[in-house]
């Protein structure tokens, strides 16, 4: 499955994409800027956070994104297993408003989670969804996307051991990924409290899922997002979703 592709190219440089607030450089990183990385920054619920977790930030657009969307007193920790992504993570956060407000460690979160000594109110993460042999463009794109480096268990685990008691984990996957994902995530005592289904194009069955998994119980909140209308123009729903970082708007 290829990576979709944010709109507006005339933001995307060969290097990287311009936002309204900031530059994301991606040049060096095995993942570039794309619809589902947007899609969780914009959408993950940051109402009363205090300290937020990006697993597998890679450039660092997810944990920029979301620090554009909170107050200043909240902090992010943004860990990035491999090396050349990490250092560019930390070049667009020295170059972002956000510095002071977000770290980033270059470590795997299997070794950095047992030595992290606070809890998360939200923890977000885009995470590798193709199974081990499912080649792509190249080795890093490869190892980027492959569970191989961070299986989904150890994923749900590595949160478990971070979150708060009331707090969030938000994802992107694919829809296939995604309802497994939830299966595999109620057997581990999580409850799912948000779903968000991604089509795109109004009238096609969904092929993301963002959602929002915490371990309280409770409602679940259930929406539904076509990123194009029927005639290929972006949707009010998709343009109301980024208006605060997407330059055409």
């Amino acid at each position: 499955m290829s990576q979709p592709q944010p709109p507006a190219r005339a933001m995307l440089r060969k290097d990287g994409f311009t936002f309204k607030q900031f530059f994301v450089a991606h040049d060096r990183c095995a993942m570039k800027v794309g619809t589902d990385g947007v899609l969780l920054g914009a959408w993950a619920p940051v109402a009363g956070v205090r300290r937020i977790l990006d697993i597998g930030c890679g450039s660092g657009l997810i944990a920029l994104m979301l620090a554009q969307r909170t107050p200043d007193d909240v902090s992010i920790d943004a860990v990035e297993l491999e090396r050349s992504a990490a250092a560019q993570a930390q070049e667009n956060v020295a170059a972002s408003p956000w510095a002071h407000r977000i770290a980033v460690h270059a470590q795997d979160i299997v070794s950095w989670s047992e030595q992290a000594e606070k809890r998360y109110s939200l923890i977000v993460s885009n995470p590798p969804f193709f199974t081990p042999g499912m080649a792509s463009a190249s080795v890093e794109r490869d190892t980027a996307r492959s569970t191989a480096t961070l299986d989904h268990p150890t994923l749900l685990r590595c949160a478990a051991q971070l979150i708060e008691e009331e707090g969030l984990f938000c994802v992107v996957l694919p829809a296939d990924v995604g309802e497994n994902l939830i299966a595999l995530a109620r057997a581990e005592g999580w409850h799912l409290r948000y779903r968000y289904d991604v089509a795109p194009y109004a009238q096609r069955p969904p092929n993301r899922l963002v959602l929002g998994f915490s371990p309280a119980a409770g409602e679940l909140v259930q929406e539904r997002l076509a990123i194009r209308d029927e005639d290929k123009s972006y949707s009010a729903d998709w343009l109301s979703l980024v208006t605060d970082f997407y330059l055409f708007r």
